[in-house]
């Protein structure tokens, strides 16, 4: 009888924990770093990205993670790209957290929201090689509070 139980919930966890492990498993990057709520100026967040393949397509989406005592609608970054030959490109971006009227974008329950942003449909880096990223936050506060972590997904597009 005992032995009947534990292949039950066994026959039900394998297919579970494959789903799960499969999930965006074929992803070029899918990184956070957690910032806690306090996100200085200077600190940046860094990501680390090997591409092989220069005629792949990919989508880059921006992940923020939030608490609802964030007291901005938007959260203007700065992200800077080093190419693997050295040269590098900068963009300032902006991030649409909440509606003007204060309802959050977002998904989630209780305090915290989650955003995936996608910034780029169908980008093909230009190179093979090692690509670093780098988020600082563009807010004009030497401390910004709120923000819980920031990420990057790039995803082939299939």
């Amino acid at each position: 009888m005992l032995f009947r139980y534990k292949l039950k919930y066994l026959g039900l966890l394998i297919p579970l924990t494959l789903l799960l492990g499969s999930c965006n498993s074929n992803a070029l990057l899918n990184k956070s770093v957690r910032v806690d709520g306090q996100w200085y100026k200077d600190d940046a967040a860094t990501f680390e990205a090997i591409v092989k393949d220069s005629l792949q397509n990919f989508d880059f989406y921006l992940n923020v993670r939030h608490n609802v005592d964030y007291r901005y609608s938007n959260l203007y970054l700065f992200m800077q790209t080093l190419f693997p030959n050295g040269n590098s490109s900068r963009d300032t971006l902006e991030i649409v957290l909440a509606t003007p009227e204060g309802k959050w974008f977002g998904k989630g329950w209780g305090d915290i929201r989650e955003d995936h942003v996608l910034l780029r449909k169908n980008l093909r880096f230009p190179l093979k090689g090692k690509y670093h990223f780098s988020i600082w936050q563009a807010m004009r506060q030497d401390t910004l509070t709120g923000i819980q972590d920031i990420g990057i997904q790039i995803v082939p597009v299939k």
